[in-house]
């Protein structure tokens, strides 16, 4: 009876095969050594919202966590969005995502309301009286234009997305530097002759803040710049040219040469942008992010006929969006839009008609004799324009096709134009009231599907599916659909959707990756082996691919192949620690225990919340019969992972073996709390108290086991033997 005890208390809960393992007591002396030498350290890397990470990282990592030193950084330093992470983290106690899409909709709804005194300004001014009180020339109109942006679908992504906060906060903090550098000249009524350099060098503050908060928050000095000479300083462009033509003398009497101030503001505006520049290209380090041709193929063309031609292809396809914003997708890169490749692809109309509209505004912006129109259309465009421009591929290369992320700001323009244009028709139409309905139509509309948008952000499911109509081509988007069946359990749905997605794009590493993991999982070996080594072969630095080809290889008794594999893994990745762990289960195989503690002892350094690595090292101890060892590993994992009910169960069947039984009892007792539907919970508890002398209570518990699973291996032998173990009592008894 004992026998089948022993071998019941010992039962591990673990995928590893342990056979015929032995250690000598030189070896595990060498694994106490590497083991206590390292605890001081053990604890790994925090992330940039939790509170133990220091506030300082959040100014040396990236948007996404790694350090802008990194080669694979993506350079994009938003360190105060981070912050207001943080600050959502700390407030609600962890990652619930109602208070983070909260803070997005407050942000949305205060930049909405702050857009009435930009487009007050924008439309006719904001002008103050003597006793500083603010006059609103053109309330219908900003009005009416801010309504036409709060309601603009192509919102939805920044509003709904969380990291869509970056473009908010620097939205907000863009307008509110061109608030400031308006508020310069409030007491100004000459061409502004008179202003508040305090204003100006806040405005340029502001701008600063915005940049660290979206990289696209610097173009606010450039607008800034234009609305100075256009209309404090009230430049007429065309007047200017006209006159260098013609070198006219009175060239010398224009404002801006003969008065200093608008020369000083500029330089104060060039230097305090090029200082903000200057500063954040030291801060990144190694130079701009490197982006693949999946990212943005028109950038990798050969041609820089070809790269033209799509970039202006790009611009029309924004502007599509702002006019009819109804196909909207979260990704548009991989495939979506296929390059234009010659002049007869139909495509070439798009922007064409982009350059005929744009050139017909800018004629109109240069060459109207009424000031009042030429403010507005060089206004409108100035904002349409400017904000874009670091997306436009202009000055760098971006890694994106197409993101409505980028044109939050740029709809800012379109609002302009659109609400001056629906202005000049109410002027020159008797159907005022046609026009009326139309404007609370497109209002309407916009709503509708604002809410319809919105609907399809609230799970991963909806919005990648609403993608498939959108983006047909996107192989990223058959890929997401595809990962989230796979997280759903539906693998031979996702099987269907990875391998769409590599054949729309056959260099699609990630997806192959995914792919072959599936089919490692349904035993398609072979297959599995060949996608992932295409996908290491494609990207030699692919580390979770190089892991999972060592588990298909290990699977398929390859031992050495796989060893191979995972140290290339960890090679490329050396802060791995799935790795170390099925390296470890490798070693273990092999019968090289020290190697496998080892490699989950690292497992566990790098991250001391890896379960698995901790409860193989517990039950390789307990197997090899050093029992102190595993009941010293077990307390430290336990004090680690205190909440951890199977840490609790290898340990509590150490402290049983080692004949602890009150601990070990405790200890059972307290990981049957935490997962009542164990069986081999109640069946090892059972043993303990069986080999304890408590029959009653061994009865209750194994019966329990048995009720949970039948088949449960041993279970039934011991309650068997526990039985007639009572008999005999009982007839002793007699």
């Amino acid at each position: 009876m004992m026998e089948i005890l022993s071998l019941m208390i010992q039962k591990p809960l673990s995928t590893i095969s342990m056979k015929n393992m032995e250690m000598s007591l030189e070896e595990l002396h060498i694994f106490n050594l590497y083991w206590n030498s390292c605890l001081p350290g053990r604890g790994g890397e925090g992330e940039d919202l939790r509170a133990e990470t220091p506030l300082s990282d959040l100014w040396q990592h990236d948007f996404w966590g790694s350090k802008l030193s990194s080669n694979t950084s993506h350079k994009s330093y938003r360190p105060l969005t981070v912050l207001t992470f943080r600050i959502n983290y700390y407030l609600s106690g962890g990652f619930y995502p109602v208070s983070f899409h909260m803070v997005n909709i407050l942000l949305h709804c205060t930049i909405s309301v702050l857009m009435i005194d930009v487009f007050s300004i924008l439309f006719g001014g904001l002008q103050y009286t003597s006793k500083g009180r603010r006059l609103n020339l053109a309330p219908k109109s900003s009005l009416l234009a801010a309504l036409f942006f709060a309601v603009h679908p192509v919102h939805t992504e920044c509003v709904a997305g969380i990291v869509g906060r970056a473009d908010l906060l620097g939205a907000l903090f863009f307008l509110l530097s061109f608030l400031g550098y308006c508020q310069a000249f409030r007491e100004s009524n000459k061409e502004g002759t008179q202003f508040s350099i305090f204003w100006v060098l806040l405005s340029i503050l502001l701008s600063a803040i915005a940049m660290l908060c979206k990289e696209q928050g610097i173009t606010v000095l450039g607008f800034n710049a234009v609305f100075d000479a256009l209309v404090i300083s009230k430049l007429n462009i065309l007047e200017i040219v006209q006159k260098v033509r013609h070198k006219e003398k009175s060239l010398e009497n224009i404002g801006w040469l003969k008065n200093g101030n608008l020369l000083f503001r500029m330089t104060l505006l060039f230097f305090g942008g090029a200082t903000i520049l200057y500063m954040r290209w030291k801060i990144m380090g190694t130079g701009p992010p490197a982006f693949t041709e999946v990212d943005n193929p028109a950038s990798f063309a050969d041609s820089i006929f070809i790269r033209a031609i799509n970039y202006n292809y790009y611009y029309s396809l924004n502007a599509w969006l702002l006019l009819c914003p109804w196909w909207l997708c979260f990704d548009w890169s991989m495939g979506c839009i296929p390059l234009i490749k010659s002049v007869s692809d139909w495509r070439i109309i798009a922007l064409a008609a982009l350059w005929f509209c744009l050139i017909g505004l800018i004629c109109q912006a240069l060459c109207s004799e009424d000031s009042h129109k030429r403010r507005i259309l060089t206004l409108g465009l100035g904002f349409l324009i400017i904000p874009f421009l670091p997306a436009s591929n202009l000055f760098f290369r971006v890694g994106f096709v197409v993101a409505e992320r980028v044109i939050y700001l740029p709809s800012i323009g379109y609002c302009v134009l659109l609400t001056y244009g629906f202005g000049i028709l109410s002027k020159h139409t008797k159907k005022k009231k046609l026009i009326a309905a139309t404007v609370l139509g497109i209002l309407l509309i916009n709503m509708v599907r604002c809410i319809t948008r919105c609907s399809q952000w609230k799970n991963e499911d909806l919005l990648f599916r609403s993608a498939l109509s959108v983006c047909p081509l996107n192989a990223k988007v058959h890929y997401n659909v595809g990962k989230n069946l796979a997280d759903k359990g539906d693998q031979t749905a996702a099987i269907r959707y990875y391998r769409e997605a590599v054949r729309l794009n056959p260099k699609y590493v990630h997806a192959m990756n995914n792919l072959g993991n599936i089919l490692k999982e349904r035993n398609e070996l072979q297959e599995a082996e060949e996608l992932l080594s295409l996908a290491v072969q494609i990207q030699p630095d692919f580390a979770a691919a190089w892991m999972n080809l060592g588990i298909v290889q290990n699977s398929l008794r390859r031992f050495g192949e796989a060893e191979q594999s995972y140290w290339t893994a960890i090679k490329y990745r050396r802060k791995y620690p799935d790795c170390y762990y099925n390296l470890g289960r490798l070693y273990a195989d092999l019968n090289r225990p020290l190697d496998a503690l080892n490699a989950w002892r690292n497992a566990t350094f790098l991250k001391p919340e890896h379960t698995l690595a901790w409860n193989n090292m517990i039950i390789l101890l307990d197997n090899t019969g050093n029992l102190a060892q595993a009941e010293a590993v077990g307390r430290e994992a336990l004090e680690l992972i205190p909440s951890d009910h199977s840490i609790m169960f290898s340990l509590a069947n150490v402290l049983g073996k080692s004949q602890k039984y009150k601990e070990s009892e405790a200890l059972f007792l307290k990981a049957i709390k935490a997962n009542p539907n164990a069986a081999s919970y109640h069946g090892n508890l059972a043993v303990l108290y069986h080999r304890w002398g408590n029959f009653d209570l061994a009865k209750k518990y194994y019966e329990v086991s048995l009720k949970l699973d039948p088949l449960a291996p041993g279970t039934k032998e011991n309650y068997n033997l526990l039985k007639r173990k009572l008999e005999q009592l009982q007839t002793n008894n007699l």
